[in-house]
């Protein structure tokens, strides 16, 4: 037979243990946001970085490569409440290279329970090679 004082105990323990186990959840949750928002931002600046090495112009490189950043990230669901798009023109040839740097904040408001900030800033870097035998027009 079981003792009296021992009644309810569970829904005690769980009591204490379910805001951890909520916690942590969030937790995980979090990380895997800054995961995928950290991989959406550097693929999103390869592809800018690409976009640049196929452009004649430096000054279309420039605008090719902020109009492929913003696509991408907008089509990842990265919402970059500041995006901010550096294109290196420096080395731009055939036989060259272009770099894309990309900053973006982005809100992390939906996992803001777990008091982290409210907005994280990603930053990427990608150098694209310039093909050597490219045409003059495109």
């Amino acid at each position: 037979m079981s003792g009296r004082g021992e009644q309810g105990s569970v829904a005690v323990e769980l009591a204490v243990i379910a805001p951890a186990l909520v916690a942590l959840l969030l937790l995980v949750v979090f990380a895997g946001r800054v995961a995928q928002a950290e991989g959406d931002v550097r693929r999103a600046a390869s592809a800018a970085a690409r976009a640049a090495s196929l452009r004649q112009d430096p000054a279309d490189a420039a605008e090719a490569s902020r109009e492929t950043a913003e696509a991408n990230l907008a089509a990842s669901g990265v919402g970059c409440g500041q995006l901010e798009v550096e294109v290196d023109t420096a080395r731009f040839f055939a036989g060259g290279t272009v770099a894309v740097a990309l900053r973006c904040t982005a809100s992390m408001a939906d996992v803001s329970l777990l008091g982290v900030p409210g907005r994280m800033t990603f930053v990427a870097r990608s150098v694209e090679v310039i093909d050597r035998y490219r045409g003059g027009d495109q």
